[in-house]
């Protein structure tokens, strides 16, 4: 079961980054000294595996680190992270996803790769540790509404979180649109079951990416 969520996971996950290499490449805020001390706090918590910390809280205290960066990341590290995972080069598939999580450890696919790698390679300890962060994450985004309506719309940092849940939930993709509403944004997302074959419909409260596009524009 775990191997087919591995490459359904990899496989779409990996098809988004690239489709959005071409069109999200927007300039960085300017960076600081240090992440905040709230997320430093929550940071240091959740590395010691502490189950009671709000993975929410987490993601969203890293939105105001200056290492956020929601339409950019390190995607030539994200390509070889996944076709190392594809192609079983395990040690390398880790190698990437830390260089990732060393600039933003609410990254949910480094996780799940870094979760995977360490598993085939006997890291039982490591592998442990980022399935809890992976299981966190996702659990943080599906706790934060059921997605049917704007107004229960799921919270979301970063386009890849949408894509991620889509996997786990077993949906593909087939439409997007923005959707303003009460001075929020959102991605209405349509998609397919893969297993009834439905159409189903999911709201994203995007403010947080769609904000720092906003401010980077200004900059």
């Amino acid at each position: 079961m775990m191997g087919k969520l591995a490459g359904a996971l990899l496989t779409l996950v990996f098809s988004a980054s690239v489709g959005f290499a071409s069109t999200q490449d927007q300039p960085k805020p300017s960076a600081q000294d240090s992440p905040t001390p709230k997320y430093a706090a929550l940071l240091d918590r959740v590395k010691k595996s502490d189950a009671t910390v709000d993975f929410k809280e987490l993601r969203l205290a890293y939105t105001e680190t200056p290492d956020y960066s929601p339409y950019g990341g390190d995607r030539d590290t994200r390509q070889k992270m996944f076709a190392a995972l594809n192609a079983r080069e395990f040690d390398q598939a880790v190698e990437s996803a830390e260089k990732i999580l060393a600039k933003n450890f609410v990254e949910i696919n480094a996780h799940f790769v870094a979760y995977v790698a360490r598993r085939e390679l006997g890291h039982a300890e490591k592998s442990t540790f980022h399935k809890f962060m992976f299981d966190g994450l996702v659990k943080s985004i599906t706790g934060s509404g059921d997605g049917k309506t704007a107004e229960t719309a799921f919270v979301v940092i970063s386009t890849d979180e949408e894509y991620t849940l889509f996997n786990v939930l077993g949906l593909r993709p087939t439409g997007q649109a923005l959707v303003s509403q009460n001075g929020h944004s959102f991605d209405r997302m349509t998609a397919t079951d893969l297993k009834t074959t439905e159409t189903v419909v999911y709201f994203f409260n995007i403010d947080k990416p769609f904000n720092w596009l906003g401010q980077s524009l200004k900059k």
